[in-house]
């Protein structure tokens, strides 16, 4: 990475806000020519790098922003939009070997809308994402034989058209670029074979159909895969071995340095000058430890002091570990027996179209527990029970469809670490349990939500299914132990996702509804640390998104809240969890607009989060509200508004990567909402209370998420 120490005494002797031509000869060996200001790039400059990459472009505070084009010693070539020093936007880039791509870019990924020419003669015009061709597209080998379909991946993946230039083709489901599932392939004169179609032969079964009466009937649906297919090999796309944003220069220019020499202003007389980020860096930003566990930012700016530090304490696991001894020790116990018997249960492979009668509410198995063990349950420690599942042909679908191993499954949940109790019972009186490896939570039911989630679960199932980025909570298991003896007592469960099973702390989390009576943590500051779950009042955030995430974001949100507004619910959540990545060295958060860097610290560098966030592991787990890399704003209060729901933008800005999804989908407008609302309308403003309509409820809660995540622009 480039070190440039803008040191001149001219620069000094401008005025602050003057463009002027400049020709900067760096330490590094790296040359400038172009627009400068404030001691920094900004507008049209050459950029030349003693390695031979070159850019040549529009610049705003020291990164490239805007029009511009990068250029590679290999011969390679990007030409179009950046910003930040990302390919983001519009552009085109030819790779050294001839390949080209023109269309929609996103942090140096294809994202969105895009055409690739390989030199070979292959194309593919259609959707990409996170770099790779995933939604509908169509490629085209040199032979002429096309594709026509979904991708995911890089992949054909879903339902596609795969024609043959012989006049054969194949229409139907795919998966991993071959048949898979229903489909039908045809012949040019007319035959045809309908099927169920896998690479496996035990698994393939059809009817071939004969145009004439001397048809093929030596044909084996198996030549697809070996023969017919053999050809249809997608190219891959060459990785771009240096991003541009690995090159973009750090532009030092510490006080130290500019007053050791004698001919120099001093610091304590210097005109106001902006940092590299663009803030007037004259006034002492200082990050430094203040001896409570988290490290602070100080901005003594008088437009910023109001703000305060923004802290950020290390992250601590959550939860107590259940251990003998524990009240619900045995619970564990049961629930792990029971968890073990159901998900290994020899069960006939189910297809994703399942009948109604599997959704009947009086679909449940009992299975009883002695403690000496019986023909199909192992003797336990614990006391007898019975064991309950609720429509396991259902969730054990949803458990195929959110690709969720069944033997990982039972590891997680049942292997030899014990689960963590959350520290409090949830506002409903719910207790929360964690797996070890923090991949699930279970949460205890009450009798009304149990009913709630069965009679929406055909609903649900088919929502999900339909909408793979879909933010509702996953649902893996319902469930119930009822113990023996005189106290008969019933403990019904949930298993869900965890939607904080990540390997970054999550510094701050928020559960977000859209409504501001009650909605502010009770905790005094002190002890607020990253485990506390944070309300709409709380909220000092504005959350950036990229275009193309944020208008996925947009339309999913849409139809999850019309899918819960159908199914008359209320009430739900959108939990957030922000992980600052400045933080990932330091436990400190540095504005990455409005802050200055010190010399020396510990801040991961723009190459370093370019690598963190293009790693093959971390881009098959980024998707909509999981792992995704975005830009969150502060936000500040008004003092004389006290239920302001959303602040005003400060211009101070924070890397984060997000998490999030919609949560608490269990609870209906009943009765007891009905009077609920009816007696809080009287004292307090109707708008302003949690429980109301669904469909009040769901236009409200849009209205509240869509003014808190805006697009990044």
């Amino acid at each position: 990475m480039s070190v440039a120490h803008a040191d001149d005494a001219d620069d000094y002797s401008r005025p602050t806000g003057e463009t002027y031509h400049a020709e900067k000869a760096l330490p590094s060996g790296d040359f400038y020519t172009g627009q400068w200001r404030d001691n920094l790039p900004h507008g049209h400059g050459k950029y030349l790098w003693t390695d031979g990459c070159m850019y040549v472009g529009e610049w705003h505070r020291g990164k490239t922003m805007g029009k511009g084009r990068f250029s590679w010693p290999s011969g390679a070539t990007y030409e179009g939009d950046f910003k930040n020093g990302y390919m983001d936007g519009k552009g085109t880039y030819i790779d050294s070997s001839g390949d080209l791509y023109r269309g929609s870019w996103v942090m140096n990924l294809r994202h969105g809308q895009g055409t690739k020419s390989y030199v070979n003669g292959d194309c593919y015009d259609g959707e990409w994402r996170r770099g790779l061709q995933d939604g509908h597209g169509r490629y085209q080998w040199k032979n002429e034989n096309h594709y026509i379909g979904q991708w995911k991946n890089g992949m054909m993946n879903g339902n596609g058209t795969m024609i043959w230039s012989n006049g054969n083709r194949y229409d139907g489901s795919w998966e991993d670029s071959a048949p898979k599932g229903n489909g039908t392939f045809r012949w040019s004169d007319g035959s045809f074979y309908v099927g169920v179609w896998s690479k496996d032969p035990k698994e393939q079964n059809g009817t071939y159909y004969p145009s004439t009466s001397t048809g093929n009937f030596d044909w084996q649906p198996q030549q697809v895969f070996y023969v017919d297919l053999s050809e249809c090999v997608v190219c891959t796309c060459q990785r771009i071995p240096v991003l541009p944003s690995q090159k973009m220069p750090v532009w030092y220019g510490s006080s130290s340095e500019q007053s050791s020499s004698g001919n120099r202003t001093k610091s304590s007389e210097r005109p106001r000058r902006r940092s590299v980020d663009g803030r007037v860096s004259n006034a002492e930003m200082e990050l430094r430890n203040n001896g409570s566990g988290y490290l602070q930012v100080d901005d003594t700016e008088s437009n910023r002091s109001s703000l305060g530090p923004l802290r950020i304490q290390p992250a601590k696991k959550q939860g107590q570990t259940i251990s003998k001894g524990h009240k619900n020790y045995d619970l564990m116990l049961n629930l792990q027996l029971g968890i073990r018997h159901s998900v290994g249960r020899p069960a006939p492979a189910t297809s994703l179209d399942l009948k109604a009668s599997a959704f009947d509410p009086k679909e449940k198995l009992w299975t009883k527990f002695p403690s000496e063990g019986s023909k199909y349950t192992p003797p336990h420690q614990s006391c007898e029970f019975k064991w309950k599942d609720y429509c396991p042909v259902v969730f054990r679908t949803l458990r195929k469809l959110f690709n969720v191993d069944a033997a990982d499954y039972m590891l997680s949940i049942c292997g030899n670490d014990a689960l963590r109790e959350l520290s409090s019972p949830g506002k409903s009186g719910s207790f929360f349990y964690l797996t070890n490896d923090d991949r699930y939570m279970i949460k205890t039911m009450k009798k009304a939500e149990t009913k709630v989630l069965i009679r929406m679960l055909p609903a649900y199932y088919n929502h999900v299914r339909a909408c793979e980025n879909t933010l509702v909570t996953k649902f893996f298991g319902l469930h119930c132990v009822k113990l023996t003896g005189t106290a008969q007592k019933k403990v019904r469960f949930v298993i869900m996702g965890n939607l904080f099973c990540t390997g970054h702390s999550i510094h701050r989390r928020f559960d977000l509804k859209g409504s501001s009576h009650g909605r502010l943590t009770t905790k005094p500051e002190s002890e607020i640390d990253p485990n506390t779950t944070l309300k709409d009042l709380d909220l000092n955030f504005l959350f950036r998104l990229q275009k193309n995430w944020f208008q996925e974001f947009c339309r999913q949100v849409d139809k999850d809240c019309e899918f819960l507004e159908q199914e008359r619910i209320m009430d739900y959540s959108l939990l957030v969890g922000l992980h600052f990545r400045e933080a990932s060295c330091n436990n400190s958060a540095t504005p990455t607009s409005g802050a200055r860097t010190p010399t020396g610290d510990s801040r991961p560098s723009r190459g370093e989060m370019d690598r963190f966030l293009l790693d093959a592991s971390k881009l098959a787990s980024m998707q909509l509200g999981i792992n995704m890399p975005a830009r969150v704003e502060r936000t500040v209060r008004k003092s004389d508004a006290e239920n302001q729901l959303v602040g005003e933008p400060t211009g101070e800005f924070y890397d984060v990567i997000l998490y999030f999804g919609v949560i608490d989908i269990l609870q209906d407008y009943d009765i007891s909402k009905k009077l609920e609302h009816a007696y809080k309308s009287m004292q307090y403003d109707p708008t302003s209370i949690s429980a109301v309509d669904p469909k009040q409820y769901s236009r409200r809660f849009r209205d509240f998420i869509f003014r808190i995540f805006v697009e990044d622009t």
